[in-house]
């Protein structure tokens, strides 16, 4: 095992004398090419325009041929140095980078590659010191999400646990505000597993090309969302005013049916104040722009471009609050965005508008 990874560790070196190798090869055979070419074509001029006796002749071609090979000699030295210490050079990064993908490979998150020269190579390592980064920061937050989901889970369950051992042992009797609790537990428990489905989900989505479009009828699927939503409307006693123009749009039904469903749910979930929330569709020549609007929290400037990031929260302990995971805003962008559409917010103060556009055809 140590002997593989040792072997391992030892190829860029090997690939380096090979180059190394190769080139001076390369080398060799071009100065001995060019100096057998260069003393050839002087001796035949010193023949032909200069006379001399058959002893300086030699003794011209022997000084001759000692200098071409002191230079041969030098350039192919010099050359050979020079190349094997810019390709050290070249090779260096490269080396770091596939030590630092041994290390990913094994579950750990190496440092960041200090480069400090720029072309593709250092292009390459700044793309791979910033996946690095961000496949660490999603990893905390998944571990974040799941410790924080172990905990909720375990209030609930010990609630219940209690309320109905005490209720088969008779310790207590049921009345209408036990069982209210004891639903108010149970809802508790739906929305984390809802929460978890997401992380499945999330999974599923980005890897999904949602080829399969037909043309649908939007408005269908707006009034489709709002009956699954009425009854939570109803109970928060939200007034909704819908406004939403007829429209065919070629898209897949399921995938936009969940972006329309996770921005209602998301109103609804935040919803402070007294306005109504407001569902609104335009339809324009080449594509078709749904906007929902609804009072909340206000939110900073600065964390409107990250709301739509994975597994990202505005206010943490409301979020923990209300079930929200922070990847029902990301799952829509995934899905808008490979439909070849855009997704956005507009915050003014308490109010804020969720709106995405889609291409017709």
């Amino acid at each position: 095992m140590l002997r593989n990874k040792m072997k391992n560790i030892m190829l860029p070196k090997q690939f380096l004398f090979r180059l190394t190798f190769i080139n001076i090869l390369v080398v060799t055979a071009f100065v001995g090419l060019s100096s057998w070419a260069i003393y050839n074509t002087a001796c035949v001029l010193a023949e032909g325009l200069v006379t001399m006796s058959y002893q300086k002749q030699v003794q011209f071609e022997a000084t001759l041929f000692q200098y071409l090979l002191i230079f041969s000699i030098s350039t192919i030295v010099i050359g050979s140095l020079t190349h094997f210490y810019l390709t050290k050079k070249l090779v260096n990064p490269l080396r770091e980078l596939i030590s630092s993908t041994k290390k990913m490979k094994q579950g750990e998150y190496p440092n960041p590659i200090q480069v400090k020269s720029d072309g593709e190579i250092s292009e390459l390592i700044n793309h791979f010191n910033e996946l690095v980064t961000q496949l660490k920061d999603n990893e905390q937050y998944r571990q974040k999400l799941v410790s924080d989901l172990s905990h909720e889970f375990r209030t609930p369950l010990s609630n219940l646990n209690g309320y109905l051992r005490a209720l088969q042992n008779g310790v207590i009797e049921g009345d209408q505000k036990l069982y209210q609790s004891l639903y108010e537990e149970t809802k508790r428990l739906i929305d984390l597993v809802e929460q978890m489905e997401q992380l499945k989900e999330w999974d599923y989505v980005s890897t999904q090309n949602f080829t399969e479009k037909s043309p649908v009828h939007i408005e269908k699927i707006v009034k489709q969302c709002i009956d699954m939503f009425r009854w939570a409307i109803q109970q928060a006693n939200i007034n909704l005013h819908v406004d939403v123009t007829p429209s065919i749009v070629t898209l897949n039904r399921s995938a936009i049916t969940q972006v329309i469903s996770n921005l209602l749910d998301n109103a609804i979930r935040y919803y402070e104040g007294t306005e109504s929330i407001t569902i609104r569709g335009i339809d324009f020549a080449s594509q078709y722009k749904l906007c929902i609007t609804g009072p909340g929290k206000p939110i900073p400037v600065e964390e409107r471009e990250r709301i739509f990031e994975r597994f990202y929260r505005v206010d943490q302990s409301r979020s923990r609050e209300f079930g929200g995971s922070g990847l029902g805003l990301a799952i829509s962008k995934e899905i808008i965005e490979q439909h070849r559409g855009k997704i956005g917010i507009i915050s003014e103060d308490n109010r804020h508008t969720f709106w995405f556009t889609l291409p017709k055809s």
